[in-house]
């Protein structure tokens, strides 16, 4: 049997301005820290142990990733950084406060951007584009390692995560639209040799 946790970094400086994000490389906020540090705390309590962890290319999921380990004791572990883990990239409207954006754009048009599966924001990406990235990286990487045993821990973002629980979770376009993955909090996946999953939890 291996395990797989899957966290999403916590809280970034953006999150809390309601910015839009993506690509651009903003630090952790002070919530964020926290919430990063509770994380660890929550995966100690299942007495985990992690031979190998994967975060993205952007600090926000990286510092999440080091303070996790930390409160873990292994900072020893092998890391692997790739930006197939990155957010997924939201094109011109980076940068750009939310509460605005749907005020130019209207609230349907930015749901749409935002949520929908295959609709990319202008000279972004869609959930679908990230998945397109994501996915492959997580199949040779991440799935090689479960299956081989290891025991494994991905930080990284709210729409690379999505496409991942997607997969996993076997979800429709329509169902992954209402999946939401919270800041700073794990989902432990628990698999059979043959990568099936036995068990999902969320240790909120």
């Amino acid at each position: 049997m291996s395990v797989l946790v899957l966290v999403r970094h916590g809280e970034s400086q953006w999150n809390l301005e309601n910015r839009f994000t993506g690509w651009v490389d903003v630090p952790l906020s002070e919530k964020g820290v926290g919430e990063a540090v509770r994380a660890g705390e929550r995966l100690k309590k299942e007495s985990l142990h992690f031979d190998k962890a994967y975060t993205s290319a952007l600090r926000r999921a990286q510092d999440t990733l080091t303070l996790v380990l930390e409160r873990l004791g292994r900072t020893d572990i092998p890391v692997e950084k790739d930006q197939a883990l990155n957010e997924r990239h939201y094109g011109d409207l980076q940068g750009l406060n939310k509460a605005e954006t749907a005020k130019k754009f209207g609230d349907a048009q930015v749901k749409i951007w935002r949520r929908s599966y295959d609709i990319a924001p202008p000279n972004g990406e869609s959930l679908k584009d990230t998945a397109a990235r994501t996915l492959p990286y997580f199949e040779s990487k991440v799935l090689k390692d479960l299956k081989t045993g290891l025991n494994v821990l991905v930080a990284a973002h709210g729409n690379s995560l999505r496409s991942i629980v997607m997969h996993l979770d076997h979800l429709t376009k329509e169902e992954v639209l209402e999946l939401n993955i919270a800041t700073g909090v794990p989902i432990l996946y628990q698999f059979d040799q043959n990568l099936k999953v036995l068990s999902k939890k969320v240790l909120a």
